[in-house]
This record gives C-alpha cells, sequence and structure tokens, in this order.
C-alpha cells in the first residue's frame, strides 16, 4: 500500500488540493502499478507563519508569486 505524503502552504483552494490527491494517486498507480485503492495520499497544510528557511518565515518573505 504505497502512501505519499505532501507538505504545502496554506492558502490553497480546496479543489487545487483535490486535484493535487488526485494527480497524485493516478502518478503512483501508473509508476508502481498499485491498484488505485490501495494508494493513500496525506496533504498536510503548514502556515506560513510555521515554516522557515534561513530563519525567516515565509510570511515574512511576502506575497507569493
Amino acid at each position: 500500500m504505497p502512501l505519499v505524503e505532501v507538505t504545502l502552504v496554506q492558502g490553497r483552494p480546496a479543489e487545487t488540493i483535490r486535484a493535487l490527491i488526485s494527480n497524485v494517486t493516478e502518478a503512483v498507480v501508473a509508476s508502481v502499478g498499485s491498484p488505485k485503492e490501495s494508494v493513500r495520499v496525506i496533504v498536510r497544510e503548514i502556515p506560513p507563519t510555521h515554516w522557515a528557511a534561513g530563519d525567516v518565515t515565509i510570511e515574512e518573505r511576502g506575497p507569493r508569486s
């Protein structure tokens, strides 16, 4: 049973996350031949204040383009 975890910064529409889940599932099915029903996808959304690189949070970096 393949398990894929995706971590993103919070803020995308639910439809975008749903499309991501479908596309990741299909990629796993095509890549490793697992039955679709056995593929698990976990999407973790992290607030931009809780994700940093070089001591600068994503929120502090400003708007995403």
